[in-house]
């Protein structure tokens, strides 16, 4: 038991370690691919490349740790990621900058094998409880690193990514020193089995697993649409600045914070894993019908706030289904899918979004958010449905 915290411990601190790193280049990325010339277009790709190329490849090392353990997948990707850092931040020109985010995209994939360590050793029944660490490091990486990207940017620009090279370089660390395998051998799969991204996008467990996928896609398209357009609606809407919105995202990672690490065990065991989801898709879906609504800065916040509650109730009980559904064998192949699929969404969400908020704009600010947040409402609702599926059949 005590051996399993410790594990668990340091799994946690690789994941928080991670998205700080990771929420570090949110306010400087931008400013700072505009010194090399970079038009708003081009921003635009750099900052989706990331999500593609962890589309791409986060199934293949899940796939991979299913194969050679998570220990080495951890450590080899971890090290990728401090050297993609590295690039972007020694940067003398736009292609090296694109350079070094496809490759913290390609092994930025390592969340899915995090995920995969707590499936070898969290039994069933406590998986979700397990995932929610995960989430609570994602809250608390997404609250810390835009702060620290903010306070750094004062030295210089290149002085966050450089910062966040060196904490991936000090989780590789962690991780060599302190992780031990969690996968038995007997486990893994054999090395026959090809580690390709068609294979690794395949359900491990038929069309429940394949459920799980859709509604997990849906809710991150939803969700990425609204934070890729918040800015700019809340901008509009109430003049508020980058300071504003950002103590704003910050309040909203600490309710997922909140939730997820220290509410989920005793959500999961009283409602499980498919009640506990659909109430969140709800959630989410009426936060956005009522967010072009909010007329007034504290009801801005409440709905926000409502927003930030029903997306924590979803993600981690999806994940934990993907896990329950799938074999020993299986947990690192069944959570890239996840993982990829999350990527997926975060290309489809803020494109879907920004088109949607230029039809509100040319209307006029009455209509300002109807469109983007309406069509993430109908999308919550598909998400709820395949939820609801999920539990007519038994698996939830």
């Amino acid at each position: 038991m005590q051996k399993r915290k410790a594990s668990l411990a340091v799994i946690f601190g690789i994941v928080f370690i991670d998205l700080v790193g990771f929420g570090i280049v949110i306010p400087v990325l931008p400013l700072y691919a505009e010194r090399f010339g970079a038009s708003p277009f081009t921003v635009g790709l750099l900052l989706a490349v990331y999500s593609l190329m962890s589309f791409l490849f986060a199934p293949v090392l899940g796939r991979l740790s299913d194969r050679v353990g998570r220990r080495p997948v951890l450590l080899v990707s971890i090290l990728g990621s401090s050297l993609g850092f590295l690039l972007m931040g020694l940067a003398g020109a736009l292609p090296l900058l694109f350079l070094g985010r496809i490759i913290d995209g390609i092994t930025g994939g390592n969340i899915s094998t995090a995920q995969a360590y707590i499936a070898d050793i969290t039994p069933p029944h406590e998986r979700s409880k397990g995932m929610g660490l995960i989430g609570a490091a994602f809250g608390l990486g997404f609250i810390f690193g835009p702060a620290i990207g903010g306070v750094m940017s004062h030295f210089s620009l290149a002085a966050p990514l450089l910062f966040a090279a060196g904490l991936a370089a000090v989780n590789a660390v962690a991780v060599y020193f302190f992780l031990p395998e969690s996968l038995s051998k007997e486990h893994r799969v054999r090395p026959a089995e090809p580690a390709s991204v068609a294979r690794s996008l395949t359900p491990a467990k038929g069309s429940v697993l394949a459920v799980v996928v859709g509604a997990y896609f849906f809710n991150t398209v939803a969700f990425s649409l609204l934070t890729a357009t918040y800015p700019l609606f809340a901008s509009h809407r109430f003049g508020f600045g980058a300071a504003q919105i950002g103590y704003i995202f910050a309040g909203m990672g600490i309710v997922g914070a909140l939730v997820q690490g220290g509410l989920m065990g005793l959500l999961i065991k009283r409602f499980g894993d498919s009640r506990l989801a659909a109430t969140g898709a709800l959630l989410l879906c009426a936060g956005l019908l009522l967010l072009p609504a909010s007329v007034s800065v504290v009801l801005l916040l409440a709905v926000t706030g409502l927003i930030g509650l029903g997306h924590a109730l979803v993600v981690t009980p999806l994940n934990g289904l993907a896990s329950r559904l799938s074999a020993a064998s299986e947990q690192g192949k069944a959570l890239g899918t996840m993982q990829a699929t999350s990527s997926l969404g975060r290309i489809a969400g803020p494109l879907i979004g920004g088109w949607l908020l230029d039809m509100d704009l040319v209307h006029g600010q009455i209509h300002l958010g109807r469109a983007p947040y309406w069509t993430g409402a109908v999308i919550m609702l598909v998400a709820c449905g395949l939820i609801l599926c999920i539990r007519a059949s038994g698996e939830g």
